[in-house]
């Protein structure tokens, strides 16, 4: 189940369009006496700019009637992402995609890349910006590509982040 929500996710990631809604006809947060916007109850979306609802939340119980979507061919799923080598312009593997993360429940602002070690000893994770991979489908395979080099990911800051963890 998570790795069918997850896939939804990173399809409207990388095309910008929304995979998951809530329903619109929920209200806005109120403002406080400030004029600062009062978070929303838990179990309730961050509004959009055209105030309506969208993304998935935190809850105690499902709160809005599901919606589908359908997905274009062009659309790639976190599950042909996750574990896909990243590779360099000089075609060297640079590291392994290991997870995504996700903001507001409906973002995805980072991909977690391994990066350095052999056989996962010595190995570390960065985070990287979804928009800087870039993914080439030849002969029914996809590959992940950067532009950097290693010594690049060698030294980029380090991304706490535990595999084990839900």
């Amino acid at each position: 189940m998570k790795n069918i929500v997850v896939s939804a996710l990173v399809a409207s990631a990388f095309l910008a369009g929304p995979a998951l809604a809530q329903d619109k006809a929920m209200q806005k947060p109120a403002s406080d006496q400030t004029g600062q916007m009062k978070a929303p109850a838990a179990g309730t979306a961050m509004p959009t700019s055209t105030g309506g609802m969208s993304g998935m939340t935190m809850a105690d119980t499902a709160t809005a009637k599901i919606r589908f979507v359908t997905a274009t061919p062009a659309e790639v799923t976190s599950s042909k992402l996750v574990g896909k080598n990243l590779y360099n312009k000089q075609n060297e593997t640079v590291g392994e995609i290991e997870d995504l993360v996700i903001d507001n429940g409906k973002t995805v602002s980072g991909l977690v890349v391994s990066v350095g070690g052999f056989l996962g000893i010595g190995e570390r994770y960065i985070l990287v910006d979804p928009a800087s991979v870039f993914l080439h489908r030849a002969d029914g395979t996809l590959k992940a590509m950067v532009d950097t080099d290693k010594d690049t990911l060698k030294n980029a800051p380090a991304f706490k982040y535990n595999k084990k963890s839900s």
